[in-house]
């Protein structure tokens, strides 16, 4: 929500900003100003300015700069809408009235909470009770005590696929709680071609997400079946609730994470659990998916430089590696992403049951920066023992660098891994003649500024300048296209459900961008629920009475997947299933590449620069390669 000018210049006329920050640094009057010792970081000398004339604050030894709206969103963890509340508050300032499709919708959103409320209740309850006793038994093994289980509110939901498949349905239909507000809440599944709607959730332990106020907004479930499709299910997407712009944990650890000075992203919902039981309350976890633009930018409000835990056994290094290609192009000054590796076949969770909070401490005390991740990264992928292999491995770093869109990161970055590859290859053996990692490719200039006309860089190599033809280049545009890899995943499914006997769990996480192909998706996963194996039969029934047959038709009736063998209903199942895992790995590549692209065009649109251009031309040339390997595979 944006506030009117003239509102927020008389809440921040109202609120002294010394006072404000005085709850926080001991001040000191000094002249005009304030003084004291810094919160963002740790000193001895104070560099911390307020003025009240002025209305700002001022840090000189971290940079930070702002009103007090700032302040309180630094400090506190709190959104800029929070802030504005609470100051408001603190002035008897009534806030300014919304408009009125807004305020309707979140009225709406306010009878959803009241229904997630109700079924958290309903869950906490229901693991007290009789139905509840091997959740309890389950959560017992793992080391729960009471009253974790009792300040996160976790729960149980009864019922399962043959016996009773209502129980919430009934206990919220009691409450007055209509079927279309379940559905809605993504609490049943319903729909003109289920028979009997019933429960999402049943015979799974319950984990309640909450949104920063606190306040439920969708559930994570863990089966205790051991033939369950899916070990984890989360709510689906909502009007309260999507899973890529949530963390697990978040409104219970920003406090902990503003008074330990970082805050710490973990698999899961019981890592959390785990490492708090431990003494470690500052852990958050993303909800069944790699790590979002959304979620990261959550994290950095939290600390400048979160860690990252990982398992230290292959699959975790796989995961922190794409951590690492995802966070790249949004890095800048002063923020950036640790990583601890815990030790093989260990999680968080097992950690601090089996050797103590001091043990999972001593990991994380040593967790190591992403400048050296990005080094082990590229040099574990192969043997560096010929000039064709180093010169690769050279290339390799150089395209990681072009993805960070900051120029002075992206230049501290080209330098530190600049003197790596020297280092790594002897470093006065390769005779200085050479440019290094990044100096051709990546020239930044005097202080990254654009360079005007022709010129050199340190290295004296020459620069040419930026050319009316650059400027209105495809590239410089952002032209180009890329093959519809989300359709081939979605049409394969659709020839071979079978598929989502093992892939069920990796089709929901994996990000669909087009509406249409989203629907088709949740749809085929909520009828794979239902039907263990799903034929391709009853599949297209389904997707009939659900409107959703012309999607599914047209997919089948375009040319361009007919060199695609596997997706067709004639491939064998080892064909298909390769096919798909092909596919589904290529797509998560063209989504990391995509996002580094808009942030290569964003860039380039600034600050229109040669490094900036060789950077966008970086991307381009991955995403054609990976063009050409989806066409060769």
């Amino acid at each position: 929500m944006s506030f009117p000018k003239a509102f927020l210049d008389e809440l921040k006329g109202r609120i002294r900003v010394s006072e404000v920050v005085g709850r926080k640094v001991k001040l000191i009057r000094r002249g005009r100003e304030f003084v004291g010792l810094s919160p963002f970081s740790n000193e001895k000398s104070p560099s911390f300015t307020v003025n009240d004339d002025k209305q700002f604050f001022h840090c000189f030894s971290s940079g930070e700069h702002g009103d007090v709206i700032k302040f309180l969103e630094k400090t506190e963890n709190l959104s800029f809408i929070e802030a504005v509340e609470r100051l408001a508050a603190e002035a008897g300032m009534e806030m300014p009235k919304r408009d009125s499709f807004v305020a309707e919708r979140e009225k709406e959103a306010a009878t959803l909470i009241d229904v997630m409320e109700m079924a958290a209740q309903f869950f906490r309850q229901k693991l007290q009770e009789g139905a509840g006793a091997e959740a309890r038994a389950y959560l017992d093994r793992r080391g729960m005590k009471a009253k974790t289980l009792d300040d996160f509110g976790v729960g149980y939901a009864p019922g399962d696929e043959r016996a009773d498949r209502t129980a919430l349905m009934r206990y919220l239909k009691s409450r007055d709680v209509t079927q279309e507000q379940m559905a809605e809440a993504g609490l049943i599944i319903s729909g003109p071609d289920i028979r009997e709607p019933h429960d999402r959730f049943r015979n799974r332990v319950m984990f309640p997400i909450a949104d920063a106020r606190g306040r439920v907004i969708a559930f994570g479930g863990r089966a205790l079946a051991s033939d369950a499709k899916a070990k984890y299910l989360n709510s689906p997407d909502t009007p309260l609730f999507h899973k890529g712009r949530v963390l697990y944990n978040l409104n219970r650890a920003r406090k902990p994470a503003y008074d330990e000075g970082t805050v710490i992203a973990v698999e899961g919902y019981m890592d959390v659990i785990g490492l708090s039981q431990g003494g470690i309350d500052n852990a958050v976890a993303p909800l069944g998916t790699a790590l979002t633009e959304d979620q990261i930018a959550l994290l950095w409000r939290m600390a400048p430089e979160p860690i990252l835990c990982f398992d230290g056994d292959k699959a975790g290094l796989r995961a922190a590696y794409r951590a690492v290609e995802r966070v790249l192009p949004l890095l800048k000054p002063g923020h950036s992403l640790r990583f601890a590796l815990l030790p093989e076949g260990k999680d968080p969770d097992d950690l601090v049951r089996e050797e103590g909070g001091q043990a999972m401490r001593d990991i994380l005390a040593k967790a190591r920066p992403l400048a050296e991740m990005v080094w082990e990264k590229e040099i574990s992928a192969g043997q560096w023992d010929t000039p064709e292999r180093r010169a690769k491995l050279e290339a390799d770093l150089e395209a990681a660098v072009a993805t960070i869109s900051d120029p002075k990161v992206r230049g501290h970055y080209s330098d530190n891994l600049r003197a790596k590859v020297q280092q790594f290859f002897g470093g006065s053996a390769r005779g200085g003649q050479r440019a290094g990692l990044g100096q051709n490719r990546f020239p930044r200039g005097q202080f990254g500024r654009p360079f005007k006309k022709g010129t050199f860089n340190r290295d004296r190599d020459y620069i040419p300048p930026i050319t009316p033809e650059l400027r209105r280049s495809a590239l410089a545009s952002g032209g180009g296209g890329e093959r519809s890899r989300e359709a081939l995943l979605l049409l394969t499914l659709l020839n071979h459900p079978e598929l989502l006997e093992n892939y069920a769990e990796e089709v929901s996480r994996v990000e669909i961008g087009t509406p249409a192909l989203d629907r088709l998706r949740n749809e085929i996963i909520d009828i794979a629920a239902l039907h263990a194996p799903l034929e391709r039969e009853a599949l297209r029934n389904h997707l009939l009475s659900r409107d959703l047959a012309e999607i599914a038709r047209r997919l089948e009736a375009g040319s361009a997947f007919k060199s695609d063998r596997f997706a067709w209903p004639d491939a064998a199942p080892d064909e298909a299933e390769a096919g798909f895992l092909h596919t589904l790995a290529r797509h998560r590549r063209a989504i990391v590449l995509q996002a580094e692209l808009k942030a290569a065009e964003r860039a380039l649109a600034e600050e229109m620069t040669e490094e900036n251009f060789a950077r966008l031309q970086a991307i381009h040339a991955q995403l054609e390669r990976s063009e050409v390997a989806d066409g060769l595979g």
